[in-house]
Formats: structure tokens, C-alpha cells, sequence
């Protein structure tokens, strides 16, 4: 939807609200949306409708039928893994358009296979106190893809 921004990706979500509110994240900053398969909720169900209220039509979303499916809409992107295992902080990147930000589904996370996928550019992570589990799906993509987009001076934002 933006040349400007990184796209978000959600492997194999979990919780219909999230992708919703996903959606809608999508839809405010431009960024596009790839969802990876298996999801764990029918596209049409009335909670993701309703976490996205009327943005859907707003927002560039795409479903991809397995990682692989994804990785090949673009073959020199770089892949960043978010996960709680990692050291490199979000705020240490600067992102670039092309990138792909890589969530895992709630409430395991990424994958050890996943990680370990050669397309994986680095594994990162955003800071919460100690003997935290993990943060919010969407809240955890809304910090990523913002700094992003502060990276590029809000280009085209109100």
C-alpha cells in the first residue's frame, strides 16, 4: 500500500481480535498486512470484523498459504523474527521498505523452525520488564511498524 514501509507479517495468528486490530493497523500507517496460513479463525468471523470496524476495505492484506508462499512475493527482503529469545532491540534497525516483520502466533510465538529458516535476516526482540511472558500481537507489530514509519519522518501521515 506504501512504498515507505516495512510489511507486517503474521505467521499462522491465533486470535481473530488481533488480526482484526491488525487490520486496522494496516489501514492508519499504510503498511501492508501478509497473513500466513494456518490461521486459526475464518477470515469472515464477526470478531476480526468487528476489532477492524469499517477499515478492512482500507487496508492491503494479503494470505499466503504457507511461509514459503510469503518469502517469494519478495526474494531479497530481509526477514526479522520477532521473538523474547532475542538480542538485537527493534530500535537498533533501520528499517527499510522492502522488510518483512515476522510475528509469531499468540500465545506460543515463533517457532524453533521458523528461527531457524534461512531467510531470516536477524531475530528481535522489543524490551518489557524481567519474567514477562510476551506482549500483545498487534502491540508488539503497532511498535514496530510506528518506528518505522518515524524512521521515514512520517512520510505521508496527517
Amino acid at each position: 500500500m506504501t512504498d515507505t514501509l516495512p510489511s507486517i507479517a503474521f505467521h499462522e495468528p491465533r486470535i481473530p481480535q488481533n488480526t482484526g486490530n491488525a487490520i486496522r493497523l494496516a489501514a492508519v500507517t499504510g503498511a501492508t498486512l501478509h497473513l500466513v496460513e494456518p490461521l486459526g479463525f475464518d477470515l469472515s468471523e464477526p470478531k476480526l470484523k468487528r476489532a477492524g470496524l469499517d477499515y478492512h476495505d482500507l487496508a492491503s492484506v494479503s494470505v499466503h498459504a504457507d511461509l514459503e508462499a510469503l518469502l517469494a512475493t519478495d526474494p531479497s527482503a530481509r526477514v526479522f523474527a520477532f521473538t523474547t529469545k532475542a538480542t538485537t532491540r527493534y530500535s537498533d534497525i533501520v528499517y527499510r521498505p522492502t522488510d518483512i516483520l515476522l510475528f509469531g502466533p499468540e500465545p506460543t510465538g515463533l517457532s524453533e523452525e521458523v528461527l531457524g529458516h534461512p531467510r531470516i535476516t536477524d531475530e528481535v526482540k522489543i524490551p518489557m520488564l524481567p519474567s514477562r511472558r510476551s506482549l500483545n500481537l498487534t502491540s508488539s507489530a503497532s511498535i514496530v511498524i510506528y518506528e518505522a514509519w518515524r524512521q521515514a519522518d512520517f512520510v505521508g501521515g496527517a
